[in-house]
């Protein structure tokens, strides 16, 4: 991933959970470059670049990457960058792929409905799991893997994840149904990637789960 050396991001009225409390509509500039994001000379914080769209075509009529769906598209998830790999179901011959929306940074929630945006050049490379296919999109990383869901709200998105999570759990590692519901709450993490409130955009949730030797990877 190679972002740009400036990134913007910006207050929108009505958007996100501190709407009314701030001085919007508002655009902000941020230099980015050697590892580092700068709101102002005061306030830095790491870069993290990670694209914001990723998926494939939905396989039905219609494809539309602004919404996150079981075929991808605007996951906004930041753990999205560097040697993430992201395993996609393929419901349309061809996969038609896309990917776009980079951020030099992003927070967990997105709550502002913006992160960093720049723009930049990704590099990607593409494999196919034979007979192997999740419900929604579910994404490798070195220490763990996340299977990822969307809903109108918090709980339907988690309960609709914790259920993804569990049948890749039960159906991929043998796991009982009481031994995959136990080892979510206790070795797992469960989190947002977006929640724009009050807007009515999909919640997107993701349940990481740790790379341990009884479940090292998504698919058996």
């Amino acid at each position: 991933m190679r972002p740009d050396a400036v990134g913007v991001a910006t207050l929108i009225p009505g958007f996100g959970q501190l709407d009314g409390l701030v001085d919007a509509p508002l655009t902000k500039l941020f230099e980015v470059g050697g590892g580092e994001v700068r709101m102002t000379d005061r306030i830095r914080f790491p870069a993290r670049p990670m694209v914001g769209v990723v998926g494939l075509a939905t396989g039905g009529e219609t494809l539309s990457n602004g919404l996150a769906g079981t075929h991808g598209g605007n996951l906004d998830d930041r753990l999205h960058g560097k040697g993430a790999r992201i395993l996609l179901p393929v419901r349309q011959p061809g996969g038609m792929f896309a990917v776009g929306d980079m951020h030099a940074s992003m927070g967990d929630g997105e709550i502002c409905f913006t992160g960093v945006e720049i723009a930049g050049e990704v590099d990607i490379r593409f494999d196919v799991l034979q007979n192997r296919q999740a419900t929604w999109p579910v994404t490798e990383l070195d220490d763990r893997w996340l299977p990822h869901a969307t809903a109108d709200g918090y709980e339907e998105a988690l309960q609709l994840c914790s259920e993804e999570a569990a049948r890749l759990l039960v159906d991929q590692w043998g796991f009982t149904i009481e031994e995959a519901f136990i080892f979510l709450s206790v070795a797992c993490d469960a989190g947002i990637c977006q929640a724009c409130r009050p807007q009515d955009f999909s919640t997107i949730a993701r349940v990481a789960i740790p790379k341990v030797s009884a479940a090292p990877r998504p698919f058996a």
